[in-house]
Formats: structure tokens, sequence, C-alpha cells
């Protein structure tokens, strides 16, 4: 893997995840889109090595998408979007299991 020059020494990064601000040479590089080698024009959010460890590492394929999709559809209402996310689940893949 490379790394930076100074070894990610003298940096403070912000877990995305639980909020905690740790060195970032205790914290993991997390990428929304999955393709975290294609390193060309990009900001890498992080998360802490503890939150890291709990997240699940499957691919993710166009799920991104599908959210940015129920959220463009329905805006801030929690229930119009889950409503949306699942139906643009179906309509994508199929069916929704629950």
């Amino acid at each position: 893997m490379w790394r930076s020059p100074d070894g990610g020494r003298g940096r403070d990064v912000t877990c995305i995840a639980c909020g905690e601000t740790v060195p970032r040479s205790k914290a993991r590089e997390y990428d929304k889109y999955g393709d975290r080698w294609n390193r060309r024009d990009k900001e890498f959010e992080y998360l802490c090595k503890p939150c890291d460890r709990r997240r699940c590492h499957q691919p993710r394929g166009d799920l991104e998408s599908l959210l940015e999709d129920a959220e463009t559809a329905t805006g801030d209402d929690r229930t119009e979007f889950l409503a949306e996310y699942l139906a643009l689940a179906e309509e994508r893949d199929g069916s929704v299991e629950g």
C-alpha cells in the first residue's frame, strides 16, 4: 500500500461512524464508492479502527447511487426516504428481503 510522505503522522481525522477524532495512523481510509485503489482526485473519509472492524466489508455494488436516488426523490422525510429506497431496490433487483 502507498504511504504518505509523513506516514500520516501529525494529522488527525474524524471517524465518520462515531465522530471520534483520532490520529491518522489509528484510522482506516473509507471510500464510499468502494474503490480505494483508484486514488486520483479523491479525498477519503476515515473510520477509527474499532468502527472499521465492526462494519461489513462486503462489496456494495450500486448501493451509494441507490441511496442518492432515494434521497433526491424524497428530501429529508425519513419515512418517505425508506419507502422510496425499498421501491427503487425492488425495481433494480427484482425483490427486497426484510
